[in-house]
């Protein structure tokens, strides 16, 4: 029968490929405008590009992917070139105290209707 062989993972391989990927993305990151780095729509196709390309080298050297030294790699590109790309923090507040007492009352009194229906419906069982 055919027998199935297995590769160990060449991680130093990989470790030398990994570079060219970040190096092709600077490259295609020079054509954005620093301003719109933190905006995924302006740098997608590129971003992709390099995502495959650090998959294609981890493959290559017989590594699945992500593994953690892939994902060290590239954790590093999105400092170099994400970090000032912060998700901005919702500020929550109450609603206005009028809006507030009806969200409020109208649960409760719905509560209370239907409470008193089915006690007055449970007093006359010989109408139903």
């Amino acid at each position: 029968g055919a027998r199935q062989q297995t590769e160990l993972c060449n991680e130093s391989l990989m470790l030398e490929k990994l570079p060219a990927c970040g190096k092709s993305f600077e490259e295609m990151m020079k054509k954005v405008d620093s301003k719109k780095w933190c905006n995924l729509t302006e740098f997608i196709t590129y971003y992709d590009n390099f995502t495959q390309c650090t998959e294609r080298e981890a493959n290559n050297a017989s590594c699945f992917w992500p593994n953690p030294l892939a994902e060290g790699f590239i954790t590093g590109i999105h400092k170099q070139f994400f970090s000032n790309c912060t998700s901005e923090k919702v500020h929550w507040e109450d609603p206005p105290d009028e809006i507030l007492i009806t969200l409020i009352l109208i649960p409760v009194m719905l509560t209370c209707a239907m409470i008193t229906l089915v006690v007055w419906c449970s007093k006359r069982s010989d109408i139903l």
